[in-house]
């Protein structure tokens, strides 16, 4: 009984992610570099240093989307405000400064998670049992994804408290990491007060995007965000990863990312045909969970680091609601193709020969959004079946 208790505290199950956090942690700083097709190495924990590096770049007034093949591999593409913002990790050792930006993405994620709305402890437990690993591939990769996950859930945790101001600020916060946080201001539609979410939301904006010239002059940071627009026209026509563009350009030859972009937006806007249900929960928490699949199955450059988003959509869908076989059978081809094909577990042939080439990481990710947008259009109020009941029986007993 202890056990189960101690089990049912968030801060105990906090603890417990801060030994996996620091064992992550010691392995990407104690691994051997890897080394590039031109001979330079580059460290495990790459991407940390990329938004690290960042940092010095933008106070030095230099352009952050340049490569800087000596200090690390890949370009930096995100936005000037969050270099600054990367300002309390940078001057840290970087074995410390990658524990607290590890620690700072999977708590976020957990507490997030942990406060949802009707949930059992025991389902919390399952939910955080079935993204674990998802969310220790992303943080061994020392991304920002689970970051971007936990600011999304504790925006509708805040339109549920009717915090709007606050719920603008952790959707515009995203946005400034990675521009596809914006599909989440698509949550606002679910809640009164939209002209002071609109309000809020351009004050935050702007505060975010001026936020920089407390280290760098005018010129330089319109330099900059030209700089960055320039970085991501040219890297849209670039690969597509795991993504629903990657799994028909693979599987059926079709080419046009553009194209299945638009028919995903109008496919995502559908629910709100639904409005009578804007109100109940479930709902919206359906559409919470769609959120967190689209925006990582509709970006064509989509990484296996990024699957956190969309896995923790999986969870929040599968666990907000009575089990049914169905679902039980895709939350299990999930678990499978997306989140143990990169891990050891999976047999290295088939992850080479099958996975990877086809795409099947996004696969049932995309599978079960369909069914959560199924879901959402042919949704019957739980509190109209209830009622039905008692009628029933009513009529019954007479």
């Amino acid at each position: 009984m202890k056990k189960f208790n101690l089990l049912q505290n968030p801060f105990f199950i906090a603890g417990i992610l801060l030994i996996f956090i620091v064992i992550v942690t010691a392995q990407s700083i104690n691994l051997p570099p890897r080394i590039s097709e031109t001979g330079l190495k580059f460290t495990h924990y790459n991407n940390y240093l990329i938004f690290k590096q960042s940092y010095f770049h933008l106070i030095q007034n230099k352009d952050l989307y340049q490569l800087y093949p000596v200090e690390h591999w890949d370009y930096y593409k995100y936005s000037p405000t969050f270099s600054l913002l990367m300002a309390p990790f940078v001057y840290l050792p970087d074995a410390a400064g990658l524990f607290l930006w590890n620690t700072l993405n999977v708590l976020v994620l957990f507490f997030a998670l942990w406060k949802l709305p009707s949930l059992t402890d025991k389902n919390r437990l399952l939910l955080l049992g079935f993204i674990l690993i998802e969310l220790i591939t992303s943080i061994q990769n020392s991304q920002s994804n689970a970051l971007i996950a936990g600011l999304i859930i504790f925006a509708f945790l805040s339109l549920e408290k009717k915090q709007v101001a606050l719920a603008a600020l952790f959707i515009v916060l995203t946005v400034f990491i990675k521009l596809f946080g914006l599909v989440a201001f698509a949550l606002f539609m679910f809640y009164p007060n939209k002209p002071k979410a609109i309000l809020y939301t351009i004050a935050w904006t702007l505060l975010l995007a001026i936020l920089p010239l407390c280290v760098v002059p005018f010129s330089q940071l319109q330099f900059l965000y030209q700089s960055w627009l320039h970085l991501l026209q040219n890297d849209h026509s670039a690969s597509i990863g795991f993504s629903v563009a990657g799994w028909l350009q693979t599987w059926f030859g079709v080419e046009s990312k553009n194209g299945v972009v638009f028919v995903g937006a109008i496919i995502f806007c559908l629910p709100f045909l639904k409005y009578k249900f804007f109100k109940e929960l479930k709902f919206k928490l359906f559409f919470l969970a769609s959120v967190l699949l689209w925006i990582v199955i509709f970006n064509h450059k989509a990484e296996s680091p990024t699957f956190v988003i969309a896995v923790s959509g999986i969870a929040i869908w599968f666990f907000a609601q009575k089990m049914k076989i169905e679902n039980l059978i895709l939350l299990s081809l999930a678990f499978l193709f997306t989140v143990l094909s990169p891990t050891d577990i999976f047999p290295k042939f088939l992850r080479d020969n099958y996975v990877t080439p086809y795409v099947l990481k996004a696969v049932p990710c995309i599978i079960i959004w369909c069914k959560i947008i199924f879901d959402l259009l042919f949704y019957k109020s739980e509190s109209n079946l209830n009622e039905n009941v008692s009628q029933e029986s009513v009529a019954v007993v007479k």
